[in-house]
């Protein structure tokens, strides 16, 4: 499994779907890094950092005002912090060309942080939905590089057609799923656990069910962190991170004042 050591403070979020219909959501995250960058060491952001990733291409030849804000966004907090990227659900199709346009890493979709907390392993979380086959499957069809690559090929608004039409079948679907479904599965956590019994701290996303999960296996304590997703434009109001230091693991909300103004570049 790949490694990564950092020291000091982190912070991690996911689940923010950037796009262009939700202003308040994007000036929420970007006082967010505001504030990552004045007191945090690194910032990992762990997947669906956008609603939709049409290819790097796109957005950085092209990209629409909204998204060429928040990519300013993210390069001004690489210059200050190291800013480290994972994909999700959404964005899957990030590269390193963009990454390195930010000066940002693109991590693996899977990797054991050597923190001053210990070892923690990290990932998006939809991989751990296993009571949900059909999403799996869409999963493994949309991982498959010679799809990616027949993606890539075609006009913008092609893809943005399929994407559109993909998330509405989504959320079609999912009206249909019970909870069970949408979030991961018990036995995928022990497996993940007992794939290395000396990493006894998961923190993944991807499942908008924030909390601080304990589970004993062998007699061993094992802790599972789930991040939240970030919405301020609609009730109810959410949005957070977790940081990782020396005394532990802590899940935080972010507060963002109702009068709050936009963040300048």
């Amino acid at each position: 499994m790949n490694k990564l050591s950092l020291d000091g403070t982190l912070w991690l979020a996911s689940d923010i779907h950037l796009g262009e219909h939700i202003p308040r959501t994007r000036q929420a995250f970007y006082a967010f890094l505001d504030s990552a960058r004045a007191q945090a060491n690194a910032l990992i952001l762990v997947g669906d950092i956008f609603d939709f990733w049409a290819g790097d291409d796109i957005a950085l030849k092209s990209p629409e005002p909204w998204l060429q804000e928040a990519l300013g966004q993210l390069e001004k907090t690489a210059t200050h912090i190291p800013l480290y990227l994972m994909h999700g659900n959404r964005d899957f199709l990030i590269r390193h060309k963009l990454a390195q346009q930010i000066n940002a890493t693109l991590l693996a979709d899977m990797v054991v942080i050597e923190s001053a907390a210990g070892p923690i392993r990290l990932s998006h979380g939809d991989e751990y939905c296993t009571d949900d086959p059909a999403y799996q499957r869409f999963r493994k069809i949309v991982h498959n590089p010679l799809i990616q690559a027949t993606f890539l090929a075609l006009p913008r608004r092609l893809r943005h057609r399929l994407a559109s039409h993909i998330r509405s079948q989504s959320k079609n679907s999912h009206a249909f799923k019970n909870d069970t479904m949408v979030d991961v599965s018990s036995s995928a956590i022990k497996q993940a656990f007992l794939e290395n019994t000396q990493v006894r701290t998961l923190i993944h996303g991807h499942t908008h069910m924030p909390g601080h999960h304990t589970l004993m296996l062998h007699g061993a304590l094992y802790e599972r962190w789930v991040l939240p997703d970030w919405e301020y434009d609609h009730e109810p109001v959410r949005g957070g991170y977790i940081e990782i230091k020396k005394s532990g693991v802590c899940l935080h909300r972010f507060d963002f004042p109702a009068n709050a103004q936009s963040v300048a570049n």
